[in-house]
């Protein structure tokens, strides 16, 4: 590939053009934002860290955080201390810095909103403001609610199942320690995040099941029992993908001279939500396969590293937020569990810290249960 044109300049394609422009390829990234505040956690775990160890040795403002702490309901609480550290970027920051690596790498980063794309005339083109643009291959990381996909494609829109709204607050406040709260039978969860000079803290919830006034409900109810200030707050709402299972098995990721990378390709975890590994390694997976001269290996290499594991969490999912174990919610069992037993614990630990494997996590928990029992049973004896 002699050209490449990038559409979105978030971590999937910011990294996806630093890559193929130290390789000598003439990059373009189009994006109409660029750097900006999206309304979501921020937090990288340890294999985000091991694959990209710049976000945590570099200067850049970032919060590390080892403790994280898990609700369900008043006095139903536990926490979690993490071997390594969860590293929390503003997304402001975290978008900007890879940008400014894709920039000095060679790529040509220009601001402007796409408005059409054309990849059946036999070299894709691209319209952005009031240029067009040719090249020979067009990456399309502009996000999940994308719709520049190509013609008579099968990767169509994601439909509104596949998604959950957020809403939250930017809240003018310090602290070290994630919060997490489960509501019992909520297909979803409120979170308080660290960042370096603020908190963010939000809510989200299937975007079908729930009203915007729902939302927002459970998130005053949340900001009211941690006793987070209101002033200078700022609010937020998005669109975030949370991809059912059919959706992750018939999307479309490749085409003759175009491909789809981070939430465009549908890539997060469908019970943390977490996406920001997925775009970084979809968009250095696809680069090291344009750089190769074999395109074709990019699905396959992408669901061999993790899209298995992407389709497993979408099983979870509905499971996890919606069933019942032992007479109470799954999520508040989850917490009951890991305030009681240490075995748990350091297993939940582990899913946090990305560790732990989905496909291998069920297994475990079942084969653990014996002892996970008993040691709960050992601590309520003591209480």
């Amino acid at each position: 590939m002699r050209e490449v044109i990038i559409v979105g300049g978030g971590p999937a394609g910011a990294v996806c053009g630093e890559r193929l422009a130290a390789a000598g390829t003439a990059v373009t990234v189009i994006d109409d934002h660029l750097a900006w505040e999206k309304p979501c956690g921020g937090g990288l775990t340890r294999k985000a860290l091991r694959a990209f160890p710049f976000l945590l040795d570099g200067p850049y403002p970032k919060k590390l955080v080892r403790e994280v702490e898990l609700s369900a309901g008043p006095g139903v609480r536990a926490r979690l201390w993490l071997d390594e550290p969860i590293v929390i970027y503003s997304r402001c920051v975290l978008n900007g810095l890879l940008l400014e690596r894709a920039r000095r790498a060679g790529c040509r980063i220009v601001r402007a909103r796409v408005t059409a794309l054309e990849t059946d005339s036999g070299r894709p083109r691209v319209w952005a403001g009031a240029e067009k643009f040719g090249s020979d291959f067009v990456v399309l990381a502009a996000g999940a609610r994308n719709r520049l996909l190509p013609a008579g494609e099968s990767s169509a829109p994601l439909s509104p199942a596949d998604f959950e709204q957020t809403v939250g607050y930017y809240v003018p406040a310090a602290a070290d320690v994630i919060k997490i709260k489960f509501v019992p039978g909520f297909w979803g969860y409120l979170w308080s995040f660290p960042r370096p000079d603020h908190l963010s803290v939000g809510i989200c919830g299937k975007l079908k099941k729930y009203s915007t006034a729902t939302l927002r409900r459970y998130l005053e109810d949340f900001i009211d029992e941690e006793r987070l200030p209101r002033a200078g707050a700022r609010f937020y709402s998005h669109l975030l993908p949370s991809p059912r299972l059919e959706t992750i098995r018939r999307r479309r990721l490749l085409g003759p001279d175009w491909a789809l990378v981070g939430d465009a390709a549908a890539l997060v975890d469908s019970v943390t939500g977490e996406g920001i590994y997925y775009a970084l390694r979809s968009g250095e997976l696809l680069a090291e396969c344009l750089t190769a001269g074999r395109a074709r290996d990019y699905p396959l290499r992408l669901h061999r590293e993790f899209g298995a594991e992407l389709e497993r969490t979408a099983v979870l999912a509905p499971r996890f937020f919606t069933k019942n174990f032992f007479g109470d919610a799954i999520t508040t069992r989850t917490v009951e569990f890991a305030r009681r037993s240490p075995t748990f614990r350091r297993t939940l630990a582990r899913v946090f810290s990305g560790e732990q494997d989905y496909r291998t996590l069920e297994p475990r928990l079942w084969v653990q249960l014996p002892l996970t029992l008993a040691e709960i049973g050992w601590n309520l004896a003591r209480e």
